[in-house]
């Protein structure tokens, strides 16, 4: 059989040699170049010719052969991959390292045992670590097959062979190829192993799932062909020393991405939080700087406390520092505060947090931050009954909002009696509209 050799492929031009270069020779691009596995063309392959596609009607596949759902009976996770992983499909998780990818497998694994034969392959632990894991975390009847391996050529044949309804692979940055000459973890280990896995996931119609890094800034590591070429790709976030984690689908060809799951950790793993609106607010103390904000993540209604602290600054440059928020979005609200409102914040240092360990995106959270922030410079405190959202504009006007009746309903069950937000064209109870920021203000914080 003939051999396979070796190219290298430049990743900004598509230009390709033989050897590898600091500098692609044809656009010029610095360390664009990256390892490939290329078949030789012996007079065999040169003389082959491809075979005429012969095209399917739409709706003519039988069902059988259609996508059938493995159903975790973890609720929130089926929500999140839109009813359960769908057999022959190929799934990415990622996450900080100690987050519990690894811990929330282990659970996921063991509950699918109980219906489908589940292998769980550990490249960066040994058998008796991940054991002495499962034996913590699961049932002592779960029915979860181990194996070592850093070989993506034998973990392939594995998979070929249909012994296995579901494999787990933690994780994608350890294991190699041998056609390929560069370390694990390299670009051309991660995409060379990954089609390698993918392509026998696809023959066998075995459901996949491969755990993956993240770098410093949170991306995940490897290159942006990894989530290209799998199904599935879920993010486990949150701060690993405690609070919620939630999990996300970033990419979700069988489902929605808006839905998420919450999570709590404890001694038998990752456990889904049902009302976190409650557990969040569970130890609030009303004082000046806390405002109950209604987010949304993705279609779930959860209420979070935003607490502000601002101090006069000891230096000649004011410092903005924010947990759980954008800190470009904090200096953005800083700036319409100063000036669309008699607040003076040049002198001061502001700290912003989101309780929990929860990360808010949404630009719904904008009022609920101006309004902790003017508390806390002011000494003022907003009602304790009161929960905000809203959009919050340059000119200082608050902008509407998505799921406006998700997030009163939310407000309803908790018990409070207000919620302060945009203008909306439907009458809702506990509604009390604002249209700018300074009216905000100047009607719902008082000493």
């Amino acid at each position: 059989m003939a051999k396979s050799s070796l190219k290298f492929l430049c990743q900004e031009c598509g230009a390709t040699t033989s050897k590898w270069a600091g500098r692609c020779s044809s656009c010029g691009a610095w360390n664009s170049l990256v390892e490939q596995i290329n078949l030789s063309k012996d007079p065999a392959l040169a003389s082959a010719r491809g075979t005429k596609l012969t095209g399917t009607k739409i709706g003519s596949i039988p069902k059988k052969q259609r996508s059938v759902r493995l159903q975790t009976n973890v609720v929130d996770v089926d929500n999140v991959l839109g009813g359960g992983f769908v057999a022959g499909s190929v799934n990415l998780i990622a996450g900080q390292p100690g987050i519990g990818k690894s811990t929330l497998l282990m659970q996921l694994a063991a509950q699918l045992s109980a219906k489908h034969n589940v292998l769980y392959v550990s490249g960066e632990e040994s058998l008796e670590q991940v054991s002495m894991r499962a034996e913590r975390i699961t049932p002592s009847d779960q029915k979860v097959l181990l194996a070592g391996s850093t070989s993506s050529d034998d973990i392939a044949e594995t998979i070929l062979s249909k012994e296995h309804q579901v494999v787990i692979v933690d994780s994608i940055q350890t294991v190699s190829c041998q056609s390929v000459s560069s370390a694990p973890g390299s670009i051309s280990q991660i995409t060379n192993s990954t089609y390698l896995l993918t392509q026998a996931a696809k023959q066998s119609g075995t459901t996949l799932i491969i755990v993956g890094h993240v770098t410093k800034e949170g991306s995940i590591a490897g290159p942006k062909l990894l989530e290209h070429l799998v199904d599935v790709v879920l993010n486990l976030e949150g701060d690993r020393y405690g609070g919620f984690k939630v999990l996300r689908a970033v990419k979700n060809r069988f489902g929605s991405t808006s839905e998420v799951g919450i999570f709590d950790m404890s001694e038998k793993g990752l456990i889904p939080v049902a009302n976190p609106s409650a557990v969040l607010l569970a130890e609030r103390q009303v004082s000046d700087g806390s405002v109950v904000l209604a987010a949304m993540e993705g279609t779930r209604p959860i209420l979070v406390e935003v607490q502000a602290l601002v101090n006069r600054t000891t230096f000649g440059y004011p410092k903005r520092a924010a947990s759980g928020f954008d800190i470009n979005r904090l200096n953005l609200l800083t700036a319409v505060l100063s000036r669309r409102t008699k607040l003076d914040l040049g002198e001061y240092d502001i700290y912003i947090n989101i309780v929990g360990g929860i990360k808010i995106s949404e630009p719904a959270a904008d009022l609920a931050v101006c309004m902790a922030i003017a508390s806390a410079a002011k000494g003022f405190s907003l009602k304790d009954d009161a929960v905000v959202f809203g959009e919050v504009g340059l000119s200082g006007e608050v902008r509407h909002v998505p799921n406006v009746e998700q997030r009163i309903k939310e407000v309803k069950q908790l018990g409070f009696k207000a919620a302060i937000g945009p203008k909306s064209d439907k009458k809702l109870p506990l509604l009390h509209s604002v249209v700018t920021l300074k009216d905000a203000l100047n009607t719902y914080l008082s000493k």
